[in-house]
C-alpha cells in the first residue's frame, strides 16, 4: 500500500502548485517577499500609515457551490470567495493587503481547480490584493467525485484614526446602497429549492431575465466594492460606516455599522427590485419579510454618509459606473431598521 492506493496522488498536487503558479503572480503587490510554496506567505507592510491596524475576515461560498458543480464551471466561484472577504474588510475602510485560499475536493482535478483559482486570481486583482498562499487538500472519502469546498481568508490594513466602526455615524446621516450584480453568495439553499420544486432547469430561460438562463443568473458573481469605495474615501468624501450586505440581508447587515442608540428607517420603494429577486418571490411563494431577510435585494453594499455629502457620492459612484441611490437615513433606535417589510 502507498498514499497514492489510499486516493491521494502527491505528484498531481504537486504539479497543480507548480501550474497555478502564474495567476498567483498576476495579483502580487509590491509588498510581496518570496514565491509560492514555503510554509508561510511573507508580505511587508506598506509605509505610510502612522498607527497601523490589521483588519482581517474569512469566509466561503456556500451552496453556491452546489450550482458551480451541477453546471460544470468553475471560473466564477473563486471571484466570489476573495468578494466574500474583501467586502467584509473593506466596511471598516481597511484596504484589503493579501488573500489565502483554502481548497478541499475528494479527487484532486487540475483543470477544474485551475479554473477556482483563475478566479481567485481575478478577484484578487479587481480587489488590488496579493493571492500570498493557500492550502489544497485532496481527501478521498470525505467529498463525492467532482465536487470540492473553499474558504477564503483576508488581511486589510487601515490607520488606526481612519478606522470605521460606527462611531462616526450620526442621527439624520443618509444611507447610500451600491447596486449588487444579482444574488452575490447568499441564500443559495433557498435559490436550490426553488427552482427544485417548481420544476425548472438551469439551462431554462424565463422571460423575466432577458435571454440569461437560470444558471447565468444564479452564478453571476459577488461585486466587488473596494476600488470605487477607497478611491472615494481617498478624493475626500466623508463616509461615516459601510455595510457589506450579505447573510442575513439588510435587516440583518445594515445594523452592524450603527452607533449605540441608532437605527436607519428604509424606504423600500427608493430603489428598484432586480427581476431576478422578483422572480425567486413569485415561483417561490415566498414573503417579502422572507425575501428581505434571506437575499441583498439588488444592495450589495451601504455607505452612511453625513446629508450634505449625498449628492456628491451618487456623483462619484456614477463615475464609477457603480448604480448608487439614496435609500433612507439614520434615526433614534435600537439597532433596527425601520421599513423592511414584516410579512
Amino acid at each position: 500500500m502507498d498514499y497514492r492506493a489510499a486516493g491521494v496522488n502527491v505528484e498531481a498536487g504537486r504539479a497543480f502548485v507548480e501550474g497555478i503558479r502564474q495567476l498567483v503572480h498576476r495579483t502580487h503587490r509590491p509588498e510581496v517577499i518570496g514565491g509560492l510554496g514555503g510554509f508561510g506567505g511573507y508580505f511587508q507592510l506598506p509605509s505610510g500609515y502612522t498607527e497601523p491596524v490589521l483588519v482581517s475576515g474569512t469566509d466561503g461560498v456556500g451552496t453556491k457551490l452546489k450550482l458551480s458543480h451541477a453546471l460544470n464551471r468553475h471560473d466564477t466561484v473563486g471571484i466570489d470567495l476573495v468578494a466574500m472577504c474583501v467586502n467584509d474588510v473593506l466596511t471598516s475602510g481597511a484596504e484589503p493587503l493579501f488573500f489565502l485560499d483554502y481548497l478541499a475536493t475528494g479527487k484532486l482535478n487540475s483543470e477544474q481547480l485551475t479554473q477556482v483559482v483563475s478566479g481567485i486570481s481575478l478577484g484578487c486583482q479587481k480587489a488590488g490584493c496579493a493571492l500570498l498562499g493557500g492550502e489544497t487538500a485532496e481527501m478521498p472519502g470525505f467529498y463525492q467525485a467532482g465536487e470540492y469546498d473553499l474558504a477564503g481568508f483576508c488581511v486589510g490594513i487601515v490607520d488606526k484614526s481612519k478606522l470605521l466602526d460606527g462611531s462616526r455615524v450620526q442621527i439624520g446621516d443618509v444611507a447610500i446602497a451600491l447596486a449588487s450584480q444579482g444574488v452575490h453568495s447568499n441564500g443559495y439553499s433557498l435559490v436550490r429549492k426553488i427552482v427544485e420544486v417548481g420544476g425548472y432547469a438551469w439551462s431554462d430561460r424565463p422571460e423575466e431575465f432577458s435571454g440569461q438562463s437560470l444558471g447565468e443568473a444564479f452564478l453571476t458573481p459577488t461585486r466587488i466594492y473596494v476600488k470605487p469605495v477607497l478611491s472615494a474615501i481617498a478624493s475626500g468624501i466623508e463616509i461615516h460606516a459601510m455595510a457589506h450586505i450579505t447573510g442575513g440581508g439588510i435587516p440583518e447587515n445594515l445594523p452592524r455599522c450603527l452607533g449605540e442608540g441608532q437605527s436607519i428607517r428604509v424606504d423600500v420603494n427608493s430603489w428598484t427590485i432586480p427581476p431576478v429577486f422578483q422572480w425567486l418571490a413569485k415561483i417561490g411563494g415566498v414573503s417579502q419579510k422572507e425575501m428581505f431577510n434571506t437575499f441583498n435585494m439588488g444592495i450589495g453594499y451601504v455607505a452612511i454618509v453625513p446629508p450634505q455629502a449625498v449628492e456628491e457620492t451618487l456623483r462619484w459612484f456614477d463615475s464609477q459606473d457603480v448604480e448608487a441611490f439614496a435609500i433612507g437615513e439614520v434615526i433614534a433606535g435600537s439597532g433596527t431598521v425601520d421599513g423592511i417589510p414584516k410579512d
